[in-house]
């Protein structure tokens, strides 16, 4: 059978809450859409593709997805999944696309938002997102992989000591004091940072 393209789809929450009871939602979905939220989870992988549209339930964050699942034609699943962004590992990284860091290492990883960390103080001379940019440029940073969920291509940027130090330093600019803390007591090694293409 031929990709449709659009789906029948029914939504419904998976939020973990007590007994409760939401709505479902039918709504027509193109099957681009619904594809894009499976590669998350599958990757550009066909068969995994394949087997779920087949199955005909997808849970993507805090949705479930339902349709009436078919098999779906192997050459028109490849052209499809053709037209979606892949990993390239020889794309260079680019601090003005850089839309998230996420400082990795310690108990538990700091998602830093562009812009929660370039707001700037008044009398300061760069924002904590200036220096981190400015410690990124300066060292080494290495292509990861691409992330379909976050839409973005994915470095890393392993931290020694020192750049460490000015960027606990650093978070004196930030706005938001609990992201101070986590950033002034946490024990983190490198940062993931996320490019938008």
């Amino acid at each position: 059978m031929s990709l449709p393209a659009t789906i029948r789809v029914k939504l419904s929450s998976e939020a973990a809450e007590g007994i409760s009871i939401t709505r479902v939602v039918v709504q027509d979905m193109p099957l681009r859409d619904l594809v894009e939220h499976m590669l998350g989870i599958t990757g550009k992988d066909e068969a995994r593709v394949r087997e779920l549209l087949l199955r005909g339930t997808l849970v993507s964050g805090a949705s479930r997805f339902r349709w009436t699942g078919w098999d779906a034609e192997l050459d028109g699943l490849r052209e499809l999944l053709a037209t979606y962004p892949g990993d390239d590992p020889a794309r260079m990284f680019a601090s003005a696309r850089c839309v998230r860091a996420v400082l990795r290492g310690g108990r538990q990883a700091i998602q830093i938002p562009r812009e929660a960390g370039a707001r700037k103080p008044l009398l300061r001379k760069a924002s904590f997102w200036d220096v981190l940019m400015d410690l990124a440029a300066a060292g080494e940073v290495q292509y990861l992989h691409y992330s379909y969920k976050d839409r973005a291509d994915c470095y890393r940027f392993d931290m020694p000591l020192a750049a460490a130090e000015k960027l606990r330093a650093a978070s004196e600019a930030l706005k938001y004091s609990s992201l101070r803390e986590q950033i002034q007591s946490a024990g983190f090694v490198w940062a993931e940072l996320l490019v938008e293409r």
